[in-house]
């Protein structure tokens, strides 16, 4: 016998919620019940997947969690697409980046609740490479993508320029744009969960090497870093409600923009309830 769906939800209930007693809370279920279809399971696969003590995932776990994820988003997509279903009630996963989860999803999940209250979404959160990874092997059934190359169905939310960070005393911060050049006095501090295409983009732009001090994944390290005045840094406006009062934004005289985008998977059929809320998107703009 194969894993069941039972066994790979409660798999992925446990790493979301952080423990057996909150993933039984969450599917209905005992803890021993947890316990007993986790090991179950593990018993399938041949290794653990979850530390017992630790409550995290073991490597293995780690490595075949987006496949759990991918099997569960499938047949949720079936049932949904079934001629049974004729109400709009269901749960899909969106995947979104940092800056579009502080400036743009809060308002679109309010939209959708607002019009499609039957329609749970679960969020997951990363860098540019890891959301679109997620949605190509079915771990998210739509994202929000930046500047994607391709042009099937798809919303624009959102479209932002890039432009310095520095602290409120820098000699540089201000209204007035200033040039990458000027910029390379002081060391160049960057992350690395996203936006790096971009600002590399920038450089070569000004025929500049790009040879960032520090990089870090974390945007907010990388605004503690700025605020210690170990550097400067480069991020898209989405990004300015986050910094704190200590740091500004400069424009740049010369700047490269993005586009961010909700779709769903190009490779595999859609969820139906991602085309309600696209549709109910489109229709806001």
């Amino acid at each position: 016998m194969g894993a069941t769906l039972k066994q790979l939800r409660i798999f992925v209930a446990l790493v979301e919620e952080g423990g057996f007693a909150a993933a039984g809370d969450a599917l209905g279920m005992s803890q021993s019940s947890v316990s007993h279809t986790l090991a179950t399971l593990e018993r399938h696969v041949g290794a653990p997947l979850v530390h017992r003590a630790r409550r995290t995932v073991t490597e293995d776990g780690a490595r075949l969690l987006p496949h759990a994820r991918a099997c569960l988003a499938a047949a949720e997509a079936f049932e949904a697409a079934t001629p049974s279903q004729a109400s709009i009630i269901g749960t899909i996963t969106l995947a979104i980046t940092p800056t579009a989860g502080h400036r743009i999803v809060p308002d679109l999940l309010a939209q959708w609740r607002t019009h499609a209250p039957g329609i749970r979404v679960r969020l997951l959160e990363g860098d540019d490479a890891e959301v679109a990874g997620w949605l190509d092997t079915g771990a998210a059934d739509a994202a929000v993508l930046i500047d994607p190359d391709r042009t099937d169905e798809h919303v624009t939310l959102a479209c932002d320029e890039f432009r310095a960070v520095t602290r409120t005393d820098h000699p540089l911060a201000g209204t007035r744009p200033v040039a990458l050049v000027d910029l390379l006095e002081d060391p160049l501090l960057a992350s690395t969960a996203g936006c790096e295409p971009q600002i590399k983009g920038l450089h070569r732009q000004a025929a500049l090497a790009y040879q960032p001090a520090q990089r870090v994944r974390e945007l907010t390290t990388l605004m503690a870093m700025v605020e210690a005045g170990l550097g400067v840094t480069i991020m898209p406006t989405l990004a300015e409600p986050m910094l704190p009062t200590s740091l500004t934004m400069t424009p740049l005289a010369h700047t490269v923009t993005r586009e961010l985008v909700l779709t769903g998977p190009a490779t595999r059929p859609w969820h139906p309830l991602v085309r309600t809320l696209l549709s109910i998107t489109r229709d806001s703009r």
